[in-house]
């Protein structure tokens, strides 16, 4: 019997997190309609902040990529982010109501603020490896909740919510997380015990950011002062 890749551990060790979000009141109401528009709105401009910070954990990544081909394919997608996802998010966004200039006025509020931190923290500090477990759970996580909530029965008629769960659960998508399970499956053949561990808390830091994203747009929750 083949040994259980490296991903499939982390997943498996990541499931109650991951579980978790499946059943946030802010990602069963994207899968049923029922969200309030205005913490979808929270939420979009929390997430082009994301993916500018986002990027900029691609970009080290690829620049600290040991192969030439995987240089390659993180280019690819930073080009894919910056030039393809954030147009089309702001695009997304006016069906919302909300202005490209409003998206480029956001601040970047706590659940955001954490959650890219840790990303360019460990893009700056460690290797590339280090920063694809550290986005896994955003590539592969979005993809899982797309493709559970495209099962799912909305109870309202939301074509802009059923639009991003259509996004989500395609294949393009999952694609995504499947280079980025087969490049670190590949790399962790060659890691000590210790280093895995050390992988695997990354992982983990990332899955409770991911769910903490969706909790704070939830609560729209923001600084507690005016900046």
């Amino acid at each position: 019997m083949p040994k259980t890749s490296f991903t499939t551990e982390l997943r498996e060790l990541a499931d109650p997190l991951w579980s978790r979000e499946l059943t946030h009141p802010f990602v069963s109401g994207i899968g049923d309609g029922t969200l309030e528009i205005e913490k979808f709105q929270f939420f979009l401009k929390q997430d082009y902040i994301f993916l500018v910070e986002f990027s900029r954990a691609i970009s080290i990544a690829a620049a600290k990529a040991k192969q030439l081909d995987d240089m390659a394919w993180f280019s690819r997608l930073l080009d894919e982010t910056l030039n393809s996802e954030m147009a089309l998010h702001i695009e997304y966004c006016k069906e919302f109501g909300i202005t490209k200039q409003q998206v480029l006025d956001t601040r970047s509020e706590p659940g955001t603020h954490s959650y890219t931190q840790h990303l360019i923290s460990t893009a700056y500090s460690k290797t590339a490896l280090h920063t694809a477990v550290a986005i896994l759970p955003c590539a592969w996580g979005y993809a899982e909740i797309g493709q559970e909530l495209a099962t799912r029965k909305m109870k309202l008629e939301q074509p802009l919510y059923k639009k991003w769960i259509d996004m989500y659960s395609s294949e393009e998508f999952a694609n995504l997380a499947g280079w980025l399970r087969e490049y670190i499956d590949r790399e962790a053949l060659l890691l000590t015990a210790p280093h895995k561990r050390e992988l695997e808390g990354i992982f983990l830091i990332s899955s409770e950011y991911e769910y903490q994203f969706w909790d704070s747009s939830y609560e729209m929750r923001t600084w507690p002062f005016e900046s």
